[in-house]
């Protein structure tokens, strides 16, 4: 069983690296357009702060959580833009004293849950440490999109471990969205982490095989960045496909960004 503290620092962690990025931004830059269409700085972060608040209702009211997420299959479409919408009109200090206030709630409540508990999620229910690991992808690349909003180049950590596993262990899912049959043979995937280590994962004898920076990897499986232009290589056709059709995220696949600089879906 996954001890959630590691995690669960780093999610602090990275939270307080996005925060440090907008924390002191000026009105205006609250506006400014990020790649995702129709969502600006403000919207990306009120989009956290919305999924903060959900998982917070999860972890500590079940019932809650399960009329929200009724609310959210009953308009499939749509229920990611209104949150974000919602949290976007507020005035930029209000913006952030709600998404500082709910992360932080959401932090306590993981590091007081029981050993072993589970709640429920959108899809299958998650442990404290899988809840967190989806938050840091998360916050990760939202934050990605504010700095490239704002012409910020950040730094990576090895934070972006976090990202990879789950960018991994999600490769049946990614093929399944598409319509298509997960492959029946492990891949090995092999990543060069910021610090110069290498994080693999799956048998080192596979034929199949995806390698790359962590980076570039973290870019590709939430869709900020096309393949053409990272430095991931695959090796086997399945491999291949898969780098089409990464995701490390529920929900459908949008369109992805293009080559160069283009468009982006949402978590």
């Amino acid at each position: 069983m996954a001890d959630p503290m590691p995690v669960l620092d780093d999610l602090r962690a990275e939270s307080r690296e996005l925060d440090r990025l907008v924390g002191e931004l000026a009105p205006k830059a609250w506006a400014l357009a990020t790649p995702a269409p129709g969502w600006t700085v403000a919207h990306q972060i009120a989009h956290l702060a919305w999924t903060d608040r959900s998982a917070l209702l999860a972890v500590t009211d079940a019932d809650a959580f399960q009329k929200l997420a009724e609310k959210a299959l009953a308009a499939p479409e749509t229920f990611v833009d209104e949150g974000a919408a919602d949290g976007a009109r507020l005035a930029p200090d209000a913006l952030l004293a709600r998404w500082r206030e709910g992360r932080a709630a959401l932090d306590l409540a993981l590091r007081a849950a029981p050993v072993g508990a589970r709640f429920p999620w959108y899809g299958p229910p998650m442990s404290a440490a899988s809840m967190a690991t989806g938050r840091l992808m998360e916050t990760w690349a939202h934050g990605q999109d504010v700095a490239d909003a704002l012409g910020v180049v950040r730094t990576p950590t090895d934070r972006l471990k976090h990202v990879v596993r789950i960018g991994v262990r999600a490769r049946d899912f990614s093929f399944g969205v598409h319509g298509l049959p997960a492959p029946a043979e492990e891949f090995r995937v092999e990543v060069v982490g910021p610090s110069g280590e290498v994080w693999a994962y799956g048998p080192e004898d596979a034929a199949q095989r995806v390698t790359g920076p962590a980076l570039d990897f973290c870019l590709l499986v939430t869709r900020r960045a096309h393949r053409a232009d990272l430095a991931v290589r695959a090796v086997g056709a399945d491999a291949d496909r898969w780098l089409e059709i990464a995701q490390a995220f529920a929900g459908p696949p949008g369109a992805g960004r293009e080559s160069g600089r283009g468009q982006e879906e949402r978590l």
